[in-house]
């Protein structure tokens, strides 16, 4: 059922992001005299404005409904404080520890929730740092112990804190529009020069436009890769300021003892602690460093 509703909850945002494109370029061609293009015809001016909407707008709406999304796709009931008593000691340790590090940090308390799921997990969403979610799985609190957890919820204040939501949506904004704007050009190009079209955009100009944006899109995504790697590393290092690097890296090491004794499998469900064993170049698309080397970083490089 709930894979169901993922794609329903998929089709429906791509359906929003394609009604919003289409408004946008309406009221820009129609009221302020753009003209919008999704090839060189009118000019790279035109080409230009057509990859910025495609790149930016479906992140951003994405970004903007992503604590929607995440209750519904999760099935999560955030967590009231005036019945904080009735849940479970582990859940109320979640919710007072992302009080205690919103409060010292003067925003808006995120809200809080649990979800049913036997993965170690945890994550942060949200447009903004005053309106975010942070949510934990069953499997989370029942695998761990108090401090661990601790850790764990830091980590994901961590990115809040640090806004990555919000940057990550940025740079892969910046990605797609270069991405698009590229691949249409040089296009344009080879369908010139190459299939010797000099009437318009002929079948090897779609070829080619198709070839470009999977090849330049990959190069992009190891950016994107990059970066997320990057900023873990940064909330590993903001778990340890917030409540004590020992506590980041027993919730690290209790993951590897995890999956070292295979009572889970990576197959792709860590979104928040991704586990990998990828070696060589693989690891370059890899979202998340791998466990040993986030525990390395913690124990030799980071200092408090």
């Amino acid at each position: 059922m709930n894979f169901f509703k993922r794609i329903f909850l998929f089709l429906a945002t791509n359906i929003a992001i394609i009604l919003v494109i289409t408004a946008i370029i309406f009221v820009l061609e129609r009221y302020f005299g753009f003209h919008i293009s999704s090839n060189v015809s009118n000019g790279y001016g035109g080409l230009f404005v057509f990859s910025l909407i495609f790149g930016f707008v479906g992140s951003f709406i994405s970004l903007a409904i992503s604590r929607w999304m995440a209750k519904r796709a999760y099935n999560i009931e955030p967590m009231s404080e005036s019945r904080l008593m009735d849940y479970d000691p582990k859940a109320q340790l979640v919710y007072t520890t992302v009080a205690q590090i919103a409060k010292q940090n003067s925003i808006t308390m995120p809200e809080v929730g649990v979800y049913e799921s036997a993965d170690p997990n945890a994550f942060a969403t949200g447009p903004s740092k005053n309106r975010s979610l942070v949510a934990v799985s069953t499997g989370l609190l029942s695998s761990m112990t108090a401090a661990e957890i601790e850790g764990v919820i830091a980590h994901e204040m961590s990115h809040i804190l640090n806004g990555d939501m919000v940057t990550m949506t940025l740079l892969q904004g910046v990605l797609n529009t270069f991405v698009i704007f590229f691949a249409r050009i040089i296009g344009s190009i080879i369908d010139k020069t190459v299939f010797k079209n000099e009437e318009g955009n002929g079948w090897g100009y779609f070829l080619t436009v198709m070839v470009l944006e999977i090849v330049l899109g990959i190069l992009a995504s190891l950016v994107l890769m990059a970066f997320s790697r990057y900023r873990e590393y940064r909330a590993d290092e903001g778990s340890s300021r917030l409540v004590g690097k020992d506590k980041m890296i027993l919730a690290l090491k209790r993951l590897q003892y995890i999956v070292t004794n295979k009572e889970i499998v990576d197959d792709g469900k860590l979104a928040t602690f991704k586990i990998h064993s990828e070696k060589g170049f693989l690891h370059l698309f890899m979202s998340h460093p791998s466990l040993e080397n986030r525990i390395k970083n913690l124990e030799n490089n980071y200092q408090l």
